[in-house]
């Protein structure tokens, strides 16, 4: 296993500390810009929602997007999807942890 890189993981209006192995970084990032393209796309569409709602309308998305038994899994897209769930997955139990 390859050392883990740390990155700042930029998610709405907080930053989180986040250490990946090198293989997957670029699509960490790209995972990362998704997430705050898909926020900023809601927030132009639900204006005066917090923060958090946002973010939770963002995961939702996020998770319709996984392919269903009847949509065919493309190499390219499973990662992508998998690894923002999991981002997600990991801010939603940061946030409850606090």
């Amino acid at each position: 296993m390859a050392a883990l890189i740390p990155l700042s993981a930029q998610i709405g209006d907080r930053t989180y500390r986040i250490k990946v192995e090198p293989k997957d970084e670029a699509l960490v990032r790209k995972t990362l810009q998704q997430i705050n393209a898909k926020i900023m796309e809601l927030k132009s569409l639900y204006v005066g929602k917090d923060m958090q709602d946002y973010i939770a309308m963002t995961m939702i998305w996020y998770a319709a997007q996984q392919p269903t038994p009847t949509t065919p899994v493309t190499s390219q897209e499973d990662p992508s999807i998998r690894q923002g769930l999991a981002i997600l997955e990991g801010l939603i139990e940061n946030g409850l942890q606090q």
